[in-house]
């Protein structure tokens, strides 16, 4: 049976007095919106496996980018780090939704670290991709953002045969030795109108420009920006939940903001500013694959009781898809 959902800190008593609100005011909640099911199986996996093995479990790198989900697992006894070398020999330890690479693999290996993988298999997706063009002697032009964990874990499959594009600008000055094998993977939490408009460059400079065999951009990450500029044509500004390390609820701002509609990042509501919503009728809310449920449901709650304000969805697409979890963590 799966675990029951995680309750997070209620924020603190709102005191500010509201401004005057608009008649007819209304939150419009977009869906999909929030855990993907990458997300919702990474989560699970270290409650599991806290529970089987007991604290500390060590996880490398945030198991999702969003600080309420890692504060609380912390509180259970999960121990997050960002280089193995701090982890004891022989620890259990779990690799976050967004991948490793293959050096980190090896270096787990080396120290005997009881390792649970949760990469999103969308991710490990892209990673297999990234081989196979590799072994096809291609050069991979890796669309995503540099810095990006996701990024660094894909470009480890392949380093010598891969460059990183992160915008049209790139594209465009990007040269390699060989025209004939080149081909393009994506991050899997990228806006898919950048997307669309690098692959676009790439492909009118590279003619024998292969894709993947599917899209890399994820279900997730397709469904809610579609969310959003549906929630764009309705809203006066729309708030998205999300914590600032997360490039997919980064990319629902934008997206937003690309369709004329003023958009904020917060983590919660305590950084909804009042001034942001003194004028609108129609507030569009929606969150990022990595933010809990639940800190929407005390947006929508502290909203609609400070503005009177009546709630409605607005459904665009209805999501199905789910991942089990390891055969180890699923007694």
């Amino acid at each position: 049976m799966p675990n029951a959902a995680p309750t997070y800190p209620a924020p603190a008593s709102d005191r500010a007095r509201p401004p005057e609100a608009p008649p007819g005011r209304k939150l419009l909640l977009a869906r999909p919106r929030g855990f993907c099911a990458g997300v919702v199986r990474a989560i699970e996996m270290v409650e599991r496996a806290l529970k089987l093995y007991g604290p500390p479990i060590y996880v490398k790198h945030a198991i999702v980018h969003n600080r309420f989900v890692v504060e609380r697992l912390e509180r259970m006894g999960a121990v997050f780090v960002e280089d193995l070398q701090q982890v004891p020999q022989g620890a259990t330890t779990i690799f976050s939704a967004h991948g490793v690479s293959p050096a980190v693999h090896h270096e787990a290996a080396q120290r005997a670290l009881d390792v649970l993988d949760a990469t999103c298999p969308l991710v490990t997706k892209v990673h297999l991709e990234a081989r196979r063009y590799a072994r096809e002697q291609a050069t991979i032009f890796l669309i995503g953002h540099r810095d990006h964990v996701e990024v660094e874990g894909t470009l480890g499959e392949a380093p010598e045969r891969t460059i990183v594009i992160e915008s049209a600008e790139e594209a465009e000055r990007v040269s390699v030795a060989d025209p004939e094998r080149v081909a393009y993977l994506t991050q899997t939490t990228l806006s898919l109108d950048d997307t669309a408009a690098i692959v676009q460059v790439l492909q009118r400079r590279f003619p024998a420009l292969r894709s993947p065999r599917k899209e890399d951009i994820c279900y997730a990450t397709q469904n809610r920006q579609q969310a959003v500029k549906a929630l764009s044509a309705e809203a006066d500004v729309i708030l998205v939940i999300g914590s600032r390390s997360s490039s997919n609820s980064n990319r629902l701002v934008e997206v937003a903001r690309t369709k004329g509609c003023p958009a904020y990042l917060v983590d919660s509501v305590e950084q909804v500013q009042p001034e942001w919503l003194e004028s609108a009728r129609c507030i569009g809310i929606t969150a990022g694959a990595s933010a809990p449920e639940e800190i929407v449901m005390e947006l929508v709650n502290r909203l609609s009781s400070r503005y009177g304000a009546a709630v409605h969805e607005l459904e665009v697409v209805e999501e199905h898809t789910s991942f089990p979890l390891p055969a180890r963590l699923q007694a």
